[in-house]
């Protein structure tokens, strides 16, 4: 069976696209053809000789694998084979086997080799070998930097004029950076080369000027673009008053995207004119897509399969646009007729309709855009890749998103935690989460919305709270802290403020809130702001203004929007609310107290992320990734082999159908006992009689059968007895928004029923470990209540981070659940696993580098 299912679209480091598959038979003629357009420096650096031609009986055997002990890929632009990398295992079940690939001029230097090399070492672990071997001539430089760049402890001997290569494959932290930075690099310089075209070329632009395609013709005509516009019609000689061209390559410009605006039968021809032309990317706003069936859902795979095939990256289709307000381009290809000013906000939207209206309060508001993607039906382009080019983009320093799902949630996280250290990212999502992902009812709301905010992400509810927050991070610094000044004319408003603060979680500053009154003009409310403002006790401000009584106070002394510099000097975050009068641009107000408020509590959760250290992810003894994966193979799952494998060790339990059986299983794991129903539900529930304690000897684990099986069933669970302890509940399930999440609550009926379970995202962190210990609303318990003695929260962290460790690295368990743990002063016990686990597919974000 071949390591890999389905043929992979990559991206190298231009950020163009290629497709990587295993090797067929059938690529004789293609291996033979890729051969000829070698210049003899490839030739003799891949084979140590001239080799012009490849003789039929090497042919046969390089295009013949078994994909275990032999295995190879190639890769290919359009239908032509460009590259092929091999590995061949050295000696029967050996765990070496021997690697070499080799690229097709043209395409060398564009990464193909790096890429080539996950791929091949991700198959060869799965077919148990550990190390690659390779010779490479001292002259092959190239050759030699894919190997030593990649993070891998290469071990080099030279003999014989050539470089012995020798180092094991297993990923390390040191891979993985690396295989990451190349993912964010040529993810960025894909959609670089999608927000800054030389040339856009639209297809579907009537000459009547009516339809979608007419609409965003003349927004790039009329919004400045910098570029050159073709429009491409069969027939008209202009449209739109500009020159039109049966073809794109008929311009004689050069064309870097095309917005496509044609019925889906028509796409794929659009793709393959735009190839021709040599566009990077293009922008589909047609609909008929997979939104509208099965046909179109097929339509939708042809149209990107074709688009990366000729090397192109596809937003949409069924979007609204990209835009990009840089001065050195000023690109408007979306329906919107007009963008907010430009600014340094960037801006993504799944949804074509909620983007316009998006980019409509934005401008509205005055939050300025650095640049806009809608993704519609988020077929290849998505926000993921956006973050991944904002991240660097030095004309974006704030991200909001609107987000309705998460096409690859793991990764999602992952690229949050690490952005928003460098930059706010603001994310409308729903926290509901659908059901029946997991054994267990999974994150509630609450701890989604937690989950959000420990990855740094500034979760919102709605667009006004979107823009809110968007507004407030554009213009002001973060706050240092929690503590609020609120200075305004009115107690009724100041109270209010200071009643919402403490709602949100903020704490009103020592001497606030200040009430000016409300006789007070412009410079008294000035020298107010400004004292606030210069207050080591205040952290931000909170401004309210109310309408002067009429005649109360001179226009002059009322334009309190002249007091607001004051509230700014002292470099601290401002929130203002006017109730009468128009702030001025820049300065965050909002329509009510409540919303200044609301907005400042969310970037004051963020501002205090960022001052959190985000702990590391320590070493663990006891963890045997090869035993891991001997307990998942299909023929022999064994969830306990499993557990241990990561140094959890469950409580021996021995299942039974009558009493001479419990009594059996109990001699022989030596008195005393305990006898549990076998039902999932039941295992834990000491208050129903479905447990039975310290059993001490035959007779009374006779009675206790008896028992309980009139009540919940013959099958049984009988265990050793353990000491006492708090009874905890640790939890894996799979997140649509966050992936792997692992959680922690104590045990009990009312526990559960409550919800009191803390979260976290995989992978974990000591901090995060030891947060989820002490965050349930019933972990006083374990350290101690009414005299108890506190148990060892040290060793429940470890525990944690052993089930975050396997969740990481064994993406087939897709859901486990410890419970009850026993946690005591000295350790803990774990009771009863479940372990729930999936195919073999690869989860996102795991493995080599694929689209």
């Amino acid at each position: 069976m071949t390591t890999v299912e389905q043929p992979a679209d990559v991206l190298l480091s231009d950020g163009t696209t290629v497709q990587l598959r295993p090797i067929r038979p059938s690529d004789g003629p293609g291996v033979v053809a890729m051969h000829s357009r070698f210049s003899e420096r490839t030739r003799y650096l891949r084979y140590f000789s001239p080799y012009p031609r490849i003789p039929e009986r090497d042919l046969q055997r390089f295009v013949n694998v078994d994909h275990r002990d032999r295995e190879a890929f190639v890769v290919l632009v359009g239908d032509r084979i460009v590259a092929v990398g091999r590995y061949e295992r050295l000696g029967p079940e050996a765990p070496e086997a021997e690697v070499a690939f080799v690229v097709e001029d043209a395409y060398q230097g564009r990464g193909i080799g790096s890429v080539l090399l996950e791929h091949l070492a991700d198959a060869a672990r799965r077919n148990d070998i550990a190390n690659f071997v390779a010779e490479v001539l001292p002259a092959n430089g190239a050759m030699l930097r894919v190997f030593s760049d990649f993070g891998y402890q290469v071990q080099r001997q030279f003999a014989d004029g050539v470089v012995h290569l020798t180092f094991p494959i297993a990923p390390t932290d040191a891979t993985l950076e690396v295989q990451r930075g190349r993912e964010h690099r040529t993810e960025a310089r894909s959609v670089a080369r999608l927000l800054a075209p030389r040339g856009v070329a639209v297809y579907g632009a009537s000459a009547t000027g009516q339809g979608v395609g007419a609409a965003v013709l003349g927004h790039l005509r009329d919004g400045g673009y910098t570029g050159a516009v073709v429009p491409v019609h069969p027939s008209a000689a202009s449209v739109a008053g500009l020159p039109a061209y049966p073809s794109a390559a008929d311009a004689g410009v050069p064309v870097d995207l095309a917005v496509v605006a044609v019925p889906p039968e028509a796409a794929t021809k659009v793709v393959a004119d735009a190839a021709a032309a040599g566009a990077h990317g293009l922008v589909v706003i047609s609909a008929g897509f997979a939104e509208a069936g099965g046909e179109g859902a097929a339509a939708q795979r042809a149209l990107v399969r074709a688009a990366h095939a000729a090397g192109m990256r596809v937003v949409g289709p069924n979007c609204l646009g990209v835009a990009n307000t840089d001065p050195a381009v000023r690109l408007n290809a979306t329906l919107a007729p007009r963008l907010p000013v430009p600014g340094r906000v960037g801006i993504f939207s799944q949804s074509g309709a909620f983007g316009v209206a998006l980019l409509a309060e934005a401008d509205r508001r005055g939050l300025g855009l650095s640049s806009f993607v809608s993704a519609g039906n988020r077929a290849d382009v998505s926000g993921n890749d956006l973050l991944q080019y904002w991240q660097d983009d030095p004309g974006t320093d704030v991200i909001m998103l609107y987000l309705e799902t998460f096409g690859n949630p793991r990764k999602f996280a992952r690229l949050a935690r690490r952005i928003g250290r460098d930059k706010p990212v603001v994310a409308l999502a729903s926290p509901a989460r659908p059901p029946g992902v997991g054994d267990s009812a999974g994150p509630d709301e609450v701890a989604v919305a937690a989950l959000f905010a420990h990855s740094g992400v500034i979760r919102v509810d709605t667009v006004a709270e979107l823009l809110d927050v968007g507004v407030l991070l554009a213009h002001q610094p973060l706050p240092a802290g929690p503590r609020v000044g609120v200075v305004g004319n009115s107690s009724a408003l100041t109270g209010l403020a200071a009643t919402a603060c403490a709602a949100q979680g903020l704490t009103v500053a020592t001497g606030y809130p200040r009430d000016v009154g409300p006789r007070a003009g412009a410079a008294e409310f000035a020298a107010a702001l400004a004292e606030a403002g210069a207050d080591d006790e205040v952290d931000a401000l909170v401004v309210v203004f109310a309408p002067p009584l009429p005649g109360q106070l001179t226009d002059t002394e009322a334009d309190f929007t002249a007091a607001l510099p004051s509230a700014f000097a002292a470099g601290k975050p401002a929130v203002a609310t006017f109730l009468a009068g128009r702030a001025p641009a820049g300065v965050p107000a909002y329509p009510s107290v409540e919303e200044a408020v609301r907005a400042l509590a969310r970037v004051g959760a963020y501002a205090d992320w960022l001052r959190r250290s985000a702990g590391v992810p320590p070493e663990l003894t006891r963890v045997d990734r090869s035993a891991a994966h001997a307990a998942l193979r299909p023929e022999a799952l064994d969830p306990a082999r499993l557990l241990a494998a990561y140094g959890i060790d469950v409580v021996e339990s021995v299942p039974a159908r009558s009493a001479g059986e419990a009594a059996e299983a109990a001699g022989r794991l030596g008195f005393p006992v305990a006898l549990k129903a076998a039902a999932p539900g039941l295992r834990h529930r000491l208050d129903l009689g479905a447990v039975r304690l310290d059993l001490p000897d035959a007779a009374t684990v006779h009675r206790a059968y008896a028992e309980m099986s009139a009540l919940f069933g013959a099958d049984v669970l009988v265990q050793p007895m353990v000491p006492p302890g708090v009874a905890c509940v640790v939890e894996l399930v799979e997140d649509p928004a966050f992936g792997p999440v692992v959680g922690f609550g104590l045990g009990g009926v009312a526990t559960e029923l409550l919800g009191d379970r803390a979260w976290r995202s995989v992978p974990l962190t000591d901090l995060d470990a030891a947060e989820l210990v002490d965050e349930p609303r019933a972990a006083p318990l374990l350290r101690g209540h009414r005299g108890a003695a506190p148990v060892d929260r040290a060793a429940l962290a470890e525990l944690l981070l052993r089930v975050g460790r396997l969740a990481d690295e064994q993406p087939r368990v897709r859901a486990l659940t410890l419970n009850p743990v026993l946690a005591r002063p000295d350790g803990f016990s774990v009771l009863h696993a479940t372990v729930r686990v999936g195919s073999a597919v690869a989860r996102p974000d795991t493995g080599p580098r694929r689209l």
